[in-house]
């Protein structure tokens, strides 16, 4: 008897990657994955240049699941205010709060609760800067 590996669900029932429903562009993620593995990591510094077509697949699922995941953390957090409507705040409060998105933290500022409104319009986040790390005060590497 065969087992299923374990990103056999992933392809939609296609028989190749490029068929089924997928939440995100496959063509935008491939894109995105040249784009950042130019950044020198390579042996000749040059990044990818082949990307294979199950790749970008697999990433658009771990996206779906990652926002899924932060859609669940933020409702909690919604639910805690006793509101219906997920805020900015509500998903600043889910990044703190939950260990899996200590990536995050950098980009989601401690306001301290004021209820400011930072420059933009938006409390609780920072613009992210490609390629460039911004200290929690502010300043950029």
């Amino acid at each position: 008897m065969r087992l299923a590996r374990p990103y056999s669900g992933v392809f939609g029932g296609g028989a190749t990657a490029r068929t089924g429903p997928h939440a995100l562009p496959l063509a935008r993620i491939k894109k995105i994955m040249k784009r950042s593995a130019g950044d020198g990591s390579g042996r000749d510094g040059a990044g990818a240049r082949m990307i294979s077509v199950e790749a970008p697949v697999v990433f658009s699922r771990a996206c779906e699941l990652f926002v899924a995941e932060l859609t669940r953390a933020a409702w909690a957090a919604t639910l805690e205010g006793k509101r219906r409507t997920v805020h900015l705040e509500d998903v600043a409060q889910a990044v703190r709060d939950t260990d899996l998105f200590d990536f995050l933290v950098d980009v989601v500022k401690d306001d301290g609760g004021d209820g400011d409104v930072g420059a933009g319009g938006h409390e609780g986040l920072r613009a992210p800067v490609p390629g460039r790390h911004v200290d929690h005060d502010g300043a950029l590497d």
